[in-house]
């Protein structure tokens, strides 16, 4: 099941089921992670629901949820990725990476691909990672 995470206007954050499933999952919360719990909580809900009607529970509630964040989301569930420095690694203004966290800005589908990209290439690095 895909998995939408996003800053609402209030600063509250929400995850919701984005596939063409036959049905809403939705969770909240004051941080990300409580948004996830509230989500997951949700699916516990509807395999209930399913079950005490009878009906068999779809696929998509037995399957771990794949999340895709927002940028606000993002630096704020991973608490340790560090906006300045970031910046540096994906060659973007730092400036500029804080106005998208604040969700001050719109950001490009460019700008999502190179933020996304250097996620991917840092999280690479880390995996080949040894310490001696």
């Amino acid at each position: 099941m895909e998995v939408r995470i996003e800053k609402q206007n209030d600063g509250s954050y929400i995850a919701y089921n984005t596939g063409d499933e036959k049905f809403v999952i939705i969770g909240t919360g004051d941080t990300v992670s409580e948004a996830k719990e509230d989500f997951f909580n949700s699916i516990e809900e509807t395999k209930e629901s399913y079950e005490e009607e009878g009906l068999s529970v779809p696929e998509a509630l037995k399957e771990v949820p794949n999340f895709h964040f927002d940028i606000s989301s993002l630096f704020e569930y991973y608490k340790v990725l560090n906006v300045s420095a970031f910046a540096k690694i994906v060659g973007i203004n730092a400036t500029l990476l804080r106005q998208y966290k604040q969700g001050n800005t719109y950001i490009s589908d460019k700008q999502i691909e190179k933020i996304e990209s250097g996620i991917h290439k840092l999280g690479k690095e880390l995996c080949e990672l040894k310490l001696t």
